[in-house]
């Protein structure tokens, strides 16, 4: 029997982009809510951290996993999961949707991005890329977050009539700081862009536009029953220190096999 002694010549990093400034993820653990923890603790902040406002997100394991909402306690408290660590102000967020059941009937089900979110105690500020999920209601909103539970708007001028359907690949970016752009892709093609110039659409929360925060998830049905209906199956995020390249493999290892 052997084993491998290695000398190790270069130490192998991983670069500090991926490290704080990127994400992605299957979510391949089953956890009440999200947490996939790393060396630091859970990785992901829930809604009920600010408070009984707000619902959380859970997972159920496989390969790919399904992230979903949990429950909504008051009439906006859309369960919302966001990314702790280190995050600039221009940020994407990419999401997979999975469909298990297609839902039906009035207004509403929605799947959500998140950019620039900050959730604190009685508040969450940033903002919200979402549509709807049923065909029978297409709709797709920009929205800004104040603070306050229920204080909230849509600031694109014109969403379009769009249903996400299962495998869908939808995307948001966010771009500026004095005046924020955010713009929103179906399968990689534009479908709405809005500006937040700081105006407060809002009363009762703070004026935009949100200069910092962090990426993330959320869902929202009015029914509060068919949570596990839809939801994402992959979600990633990265900001613009991110240079787009994966970690490097180590290099310059060398091995002696030596009996025990």
């Amino acid at each position: 029997m052997s084993f491998l002694r290695l000398s190790v010549i270069a130490l192998f990093a991983l670069p500090l982009a991926a490290q704080n400034h990127y994400y992605t993820t299957t979510f391949p653990a089953t956890e009440n809510p999200i947490c996939e923890a790393g060396i630091a603790g859970c990785v992901w902040t829930n809604g009920a951290a600010a408070g009984t406002g707000w619902g959380n997100v859970r997972t159920t394991g496989g390969s790919p996993g399904f992230a979903f909402g949990v429950s909504e306690p008051t009439q906006y408290g859309d369960p919302t999961a966001i990314l702790t660590g280190t995050w600039g102000a221009d940020q994407t967020v990419t999401g997979t949707v999975k469909i298990n059941t297609t839902p039906t009937g009035t207004c509403c089900h929605e799947i959500e991005l998140r950019l620039r979110m900050t959730v604190s105690p009685n508040s969450i500020t940033g903002y919200e890329v979402y549509c709807s999920v049923m065909p029978d209601n297409p709709y797709c909103h920009i929205a800004r977050w104040n603070g306050p539970n229920g204080s909230y708007c849509n600031i694109e001028t014109s969403g379009p009539s769009v249903s996400l359907v299962n495998s869908d690949v939808f995307k948001a970016t966010i771009t500026g700081t004095s005046t924020t752009i955010i713009t929103a892709y179906r399968n990689g093609t534009q479908i709405m862009q809005a500006t937040d110039k700081g105006q407060n659409c809002s009363p009762g929360g703070a004026a935009g536009p949100f200069t910092s925060g962090y990426p993330g998830v959320g869902f929202y049905d009015n029914q509060d029953l068919n949570w596990n209906y839809f939801g994402w199956q992959q979600f990633t995020a990265f900001d613009s220190v991110y240079s787009g390249q994966k970690p490097d493999s180590p290099t310059n290892l060398t091995g002696t096999a030596v009996a025990k």
